[in-house]
Order: structure tokens, then C-alpha cells, then sequence
């Protein structure tokens, strides 16, 4: 175990992180992604610090081979951008680098300061980064170089002890970012971890902060949720602490009142794990059950398509998929359901998709055109 100092403000050394080596921390690098590996590289050999950080470090920790990789490095999104030709830059608030392989998206982020507190979007030093995130157990930074993981805020022993446990201040952390509650359980849940009663109180306090949050961003963090390997867990968890109601209003007062419908409604997710091709499935799992308990429909083929449509979008409100999505996933229940919908919807190509999908651009330069032909016309 090897440690990092920097200067104090009397200017002695002072020990700031604990530098976790392979036979100490156990990441096996065969886990890590060889495009993340070369993106830091990149970086590195650019004169950039750069590390894998977040929940894939977390995830690697635990022996599990994570999806996603994100990235985070001393070099602005402008310098980023000019390493790699396979990227554009990202947000205007606080701006991200996207680098491309093909499919697949890696997200590079520039270390943030704290100079506007804990949702600063200035750029700044690791030391400031690391405090500003959520939860100590995603606040590891893993260089796959020279292999080691970096810990400013006691988030190996935190895993060790199997706790959740917050970086931001109890008196801070919510009413800064509401959503981090929903955060918190979802980490617990699909980790097995524990919530500090503090954290527990802090929470159930504070959960009708929820309210002020956006429909996209609940979008975004329903649809991370039921994509996850764990989604039936996940849900189940914040089910109990009392937060999806703020997610999915409507079924959380069903389960409330109906626990076969609670039963049903989490087999439907439980299920989604043993299915190849989920297309469709996915959402279709947030209004499946309520479908099958209210919708109307004549064996073979029917024709209040867009009705059924109407009664799954205001079931899984605030959420607000795109149009074309819902539409899909009503569509293959009514199909597995054995009935046949004349009008064919284009397929999506992921569940999960903000409307970047080849489809959704298509559809929009084919509307462009259109419009720039009437104005010449």
C-alpha cells in the first residue's frame, strides 16, 4: 500500500490518498476494456493524468466485467477532441467528449472543481473532482497502466465493509441533486450493499424533492434502471424505501394496493433476463401487467391501436419515451399477445434510445427536406 501527498496549507506534506496496488485491490485485467486501456494511453502519452473511474471500478472491484467504461482526465474537452479524430464534444453546460469505436461510445470527462459547489461545471484538480461525487464506492480512480487505483475518500475499505455511503454532506447531498437518492438505492440493491440509517432517515425525509425533477431526466434514469441486469431488485428496493413512486406513480400505487399486481409486475422484470432478443420488451415491462388487467381488444386483429397506445404512455408518466418506442413495445406485446396490428412501426434500435437512433435521424433529415422544399416553393 503506497500513499499520495500533497502540500498543506502550512506547506508540510500532507496524506491525501491511499495508492491500491494489483495484489491489493484484485482487479483482474483481463476485465478491463482494451479501447478504455488505449484511450488513456492516448491521454497519457498527450501529458494528460487520466483514469477509468465511476461504477466500472466499483464493478471490477467486485469481480464483475462492467458495460460501460467511463473516462476521466486533466485535459479539457477542446484538447480531447484534437487527440482523438473518432470524437465530438458533448453538453453546453458542462461540456463531455464522446470518443467512438465503432457501436460503441466511451465518455471523457474533464476533471471538475468545486469553485460552484458540489454541481460545479468549471473545469479543475482530481482532488476537487473526487469530492464532488455522489457515493465513495463510484469515487475510485483505476489507472490500467501501471494498474493501480487511486483512493481519496475510503471507498475501497467502504466496498470491503459492503456500505453505500455518501462523499457530499447529508445537509448538501439531496438538495443539491434529489435524484442522487434514487441513486443510492440503486447502488445498494444491485450491489447488495448496505445504506447507513443516516442515509436512510436523510432520504425518506427528503424524497418529495423528487417532484422538482424533470421528465427527462427521471426518463434517463427509469430506462438505466430497467436495462440493467438487476432491474427486478432495483425496482423492488426503491419500491420499498418509498422512491418509485417518483419514478412510475401509477404502478407504485398499484403494488401498493394490489400485491399480486406487485408480484406480477416484478416476475415481468425478473423475466427480461432469460429473453434473447428484448427489443420492445424492456419498456413494454413498465406497462405490460396494466395492459393485460385494462386493455380492450378483439381476438386476431384490432383497431384501437393508438388507444391501447394512449393508456401505456399515461401509465408510465412522467417517464416520456419517444413516440415511435412506445408505439414498438405496445406492438410486440399485442403481437405476443397473439394479436396482429395492421400499420408496421419501424423497429428502434435499442429500448433505451434518446432519439439517436439511424431511424430517428433519418426521419428527421427526411423532414428537413421537406420543410426546405415548402419555404422554396
Amino acid at each position: 500500500m503506497r500513499y499520495r501527498y500533497s502540500a498543506g496549507p502550512n506547506g508540510k506534506l500532507k496524506k491525501k490518498a491511499i495508492i491500491y496496488t494489483p495484489d491489493e485491490h484484485g482487479i483482474n485485467f483481463n476485465d478491463v476494456d482494451s479501447e478504455a486501456v488505449n484511450i488513456i494511453r492516448k491521454l497519457k502519452s498527450a501529458g494528460f493524468d487520466s483514469y477509468i473511474v465511476g461504477g466500472a471500478v466499483r464493478d471490477l472491484i467486485l469481480g464483475k466485467k462492467p458495460k460501460d467504461f467511463d473516462i476521466v482526465s486533466a485535459a479539457s474537452p477542446t484538447r480531447i477532441k484534437k487527440i482523438f479524430r473518432n470524437s465530438r464534444i458533448i453538453g453546453r453546460r458542462f461540456r463531455l467528449v464522446h470518443v467512438y469505436f465503432g457501436q460503441r461510445i466511451f465518455e471523457v470527462s474533464t476533471f471538475r472543481s468545486l469553485k460552484d459547489g458540489h454541481t460545479s461545471n468549471t473545469f479543475g484538480t482530481i482532488e476537487e473532482d473526487v469530492l464532488r461525487r455522489d457515493f465513495t464506492l463510484n469515487a475510485l480512480f483505476y489507472d490500467p497502466q501501471q494498474q493501480i487505483v487511486v483512493d481519496y475518500v475510503g471507498g475501497m475499505n467502504d466496498i470491503k465493509k459492503k456500505l453505500v455511503k455518501p462523499i457530499i454532506t447529508l445537509s448538501e447531498i439531496f438538495t443539491d441533486d434529489p435524484v442522487r437518492m434514487i441513486r443510492a438505492a440503486k447502488y445498494a440493491a444491485a450491489t447488495g450493499f448496505s445504506l447507513p440509517l443516516n442515509l436512510k432517515m436523510k432520504i425518506s425525509a427528503q424524497s418529495n424533492l423528487l417532484q422538482s425533477i424533470s421528465p427527462s431526466r427521471l426518463t434517463e434514469e427509469i430506462l438505466k434502471i430497467i436495462n440493467s441486469e438487476n432491474a427486478d431488485v432495483i425496482v423492488d428496493f426503491l419500491d420499498k424505501m418509498g422512491l418509485y413512486y417518483y419514478l412510475q406513480p401509477q404502478a407504485a400505487l398499484l403494488m401498493r394496493k394490489k400485491p399480486d399486481f406487485r408480484k406480477r409486475y416484478l416476475q415481468t422484470m425478473t423475466d427480461l433476463k432469460t429473453k434473447e432478443n428484448k427489443r420492445g420488451l424492456v419498456l413494454g415491462s413498465l406497462f405490460r401487467d396494466y395492459l393485460e388487467d385494462t386493455a380492450e381488444w378483439k381476438p386476431g386483429s384490432i383497431d384501437n391501436f393508438k388507444e391501447i397506445c394512449k393508456t401505456a404512455r399515461d401509465f408510465v408518466l412522467p417517464m416520456n419515451p419517444p413516440r415511435f418506442e412506445m408505439q414498438y413495445a405496445v406492438k410486440k406485446f399485442l403481437t405476443l399477445k397473439g394479436i396482429t396490428v395492421k400499420r408496421a412501426y419501424p423497429k428502434p434500435v435499442f429500448d433505451n434510445t434518446d432519439g439517436s437512433s439511424s431511424a430517428a435521424k433519418k426521419r428527421r433529415r427526411k423532414n428537413r427536406k421537406k420543410s426546405e422544399t415548402k419555404n422554396e416553393q
